[in-house]
């Protein structure tokens, strides 16, 4: 049997055909258009998947279930998705809605938790029975997973780590609340810092390596001027990895999960992020107890696809 994961987001919709063993034998995808009915959405996603199984020779009799994934708040017991803020999606009946056009099991998840159990089945965290997702992207995102299962709280939005205050009346994040980790963690938060810095000193080379222009400035921007030896960006790399020390080790300090997995953009720096990272943490860790391994993600972009594909197992 074969599983469909979809990766619905306000951009794009990604669809991939999975395998048991999580290896994604197809994939493709279509703009959103997110401003549209959620029918005229959902409609578009299960054609996507329908051309993905017609050019793999696929019938709906090869395929076990779907599984989707998206930013929000689902209700996977009812199949209602709840609230999506960058969708028009209120209270919608997204199962019955998808099944219309492909009749098979339907299972729906927030993102973040999505790349999480896929990074638990199949990724990073395989073989780890307790483990988290971090994404530090334009957000942060989070993902929990006790005894191998989703862990969402009791009202299926729980689990929003990124939105936990490390700075009380510090800079404001875009949930409307002072300090939030997500403020400083993210993407986002670095790229803000490091556009501060070059326009405060222009003699920087993180100035010098965007010619001045700091709207072209990026998350690997600070990384890059930092590993040409610039006193500016060590320290605003220093203080961006202190700021997401402070939020794994409150993690690690309540969930004491097996293993943290750390994806998005920024992970990109590999061992440069890493390693330095996991210094600071085990400073900051209640007790001096630390036992968590902190690795970087495997799977990528194709992490929500393949945990998507995979909310059957937790059905």
């Amino acid at each position: 049997m074969y599983y469909i994961g979809v990766d619905l987001g306000g951009t794009n919709i990604a669809a991939g055909i999975v395998e048991e063993n999580g290896t994604i034998i197809r994939k493709a995808s279509v703009p959103t258009l997110g401003e549209r009915n959620y029918q005229e959405v959902l409609k578009d996603l299960a054609q996507l998947c329908i051309k993905l199984m017609e050019e793999e020779g696929l019938t709906i009799k090869d395929i076990h279930s779907i599984g989707i994934g998206s930013p929000g708040t689902p209700d996977p017991k009812n199949g209602i998705w709840v609230y999506a803020s960058n969708l028009n999606f209120d209270n919608i009946p997204i199962c019955a809605e998808v099944r219309k056009y492909i009749d098979v099991p339907v299972y729906i998840e927030n993102d973040a938790n999505c790349a999480a159990l896929g990074e638990s089945t199949c990724g990073a965290a395989k073989g780890y029975n307790n483990s988290l997702t971090i994404t530090l992207g334009t957000g942060v995102g989070s993902g929990i997973i006790i005894g191998g299962k989703i862990y969402s709280g009791s009202f299926f939005a729980g689990g929003e780590i990124g939105h936990h205050v490390i700075n009380v009346d510090g800079e404001l994040c875009g949930c409307g609340r002072k300090g939030c980790w997500e403020a400083y963690a993210s993407a986002t938060g670095l790229i803000r810092d490091a556009r501060i810095s070059a326009a405060r000193y222009p003699h920087s080379e993180i100035f010098k390596l965007v010619n001045g222009d700091i709207r072209m400035i990026n998350a690997k921007t600070p990384f890059d001027a930092a590993e040409k030896g610039d006193e500016i960006a060590i320290k605003l790399v220093q203080d961006y990895i202190k700021y997401v020390a402070i939020g794994l080790a409150n993690i690690i300090n309540i969930f004491q999960p097996e293993v943290i997995v750390i994806g998005g953009g920024v992970c990109a720096q590999g061992e440069v992020l890493r390693a330095p990272l996991e210094a600071c943490v085990k400073e900051m860790v209640y007790g001096g107890i630390y036992k968590t391994k902190l690795v970087i993600a495997t799977l990528g972009n194709d992490a929500g696809i393949v945990g998507a594909a995979m909310l059957h197992k937790g059905a």
